[in-house]
């Protein structure tokens, strides 16, 4: 019954994401000036100084690393702290934890149909469009299936600290502030905006500590650098990544089960 519930919601999901293309086409023009946008800026970078690489990376590798990143956030970011503020301030909440699955099953199902349909109207093209432009600058090999295991356990990762951001909104009633400094804090951590070889040392080091790496940076790892990499020390990455996922989601489940008492509608 369950399994049947969960594939309902991602068929929903699905057609959702269908029904709203023209929102899907503002994304992807979005995106394109973003990519103008870093595309001037690092080039600029890049020209300011006499070496080729900077901190191991060339001006084109740079740039596939933050095209293929930009990519990855339309089907890895799916706003939901602003869907579970939502349903918090209008009191739909009520609705959702009458469903026949639990309440943070309900959201992950919800939206996977349309991260799916993300990564094959917008990552995938774009993949290709970066092939062709760089004459095959991206192995395609194993690593392949490494990226795509790593881009399912970041999406679980990006989902669970989402979910644990959302239910603080149970408390502050407001979505917009703790929204905002947990994108902030994400996308830099994470290496989406500025690839984590830039970091200072010290900075870098944090950022590999913390889960937030696990998101962007280790999927395009794999997918940039992974036919360098041995098959012992991608399982080692992949496994940091689930260890995180099931970490995170455990503790956001367990901060949901604590704060549901303190949920009100309309003064009740």
């Amino acid at each position: 019954m369950r399994i049947k519930a969960c594939a309902a919601l991602v068929r929903a999901s699905i057609m959702d994401f269908m029904q709203f293309r023209l929102s899907a086409f503002v994304m992807l023009l979005g995106n394109i000036i973003y990519l103008i946008v870093i595309y001037n800026l690092w080039r600029a970078i890049y020209a300011s100084v006499d070496n080729a690489v900077i901190n191991g990376m060339s001006f084109n590798d740079t740039m596939i690393y933050l095209v293929l990143a930009s990519a990855q956030f339309t089907f890895m970011e799916a706003y939901l702290v602003w869907e579970m503020g939502r349903s918090i301030q209008s009191g739909k909440i009520v609705l959702n934890l009458l469903k026949p699955v639990p309440y943070s099953q309900y959201l992950l199902f919800g939206i996977e149909g349309g991260n799916l349909c993300a990564f094959v109207v917008t990552f995938i093209p774009t993949f290709f469009i970066v092939q062709i432009i760089t004459r095959g600058a991206i192995h395609m090999g194993v690593n392949l299936l490494f990226y795509l295991a790593a881009a399912l356990l970041g999406m679980l990762i990006n989902f669970a600290i989402d979910f644990f951001v959302g239910t603080i909104c149970l408390y502050t009633q407001s979505t917009w502030g703790i929204n905002i400094m947990k994108e902030v804090v994400v996308l830099f951590l994470s290496g989406a905006t500025v690839p984590l070889a830039f970091f200072p040392e010290t900075l870098r080091k944090i950022a590999m500590f913390l889960p937030f790496h696990a998101i962007y940076n280790t999927p395009l790892t794999f997918l940039t650098k992974g036919h360098e990499m041995g098959i012992g020390e991608s399982f080692i990455m992949l496994g940091e990544q689930a260890l995180w996922a099931i970490a995170l989601i455990l503790i956001g489940k367990i901060f949901w089960k604590l704060s549901e008492r303190v949920i009100t509608v309309n003064g009740g």
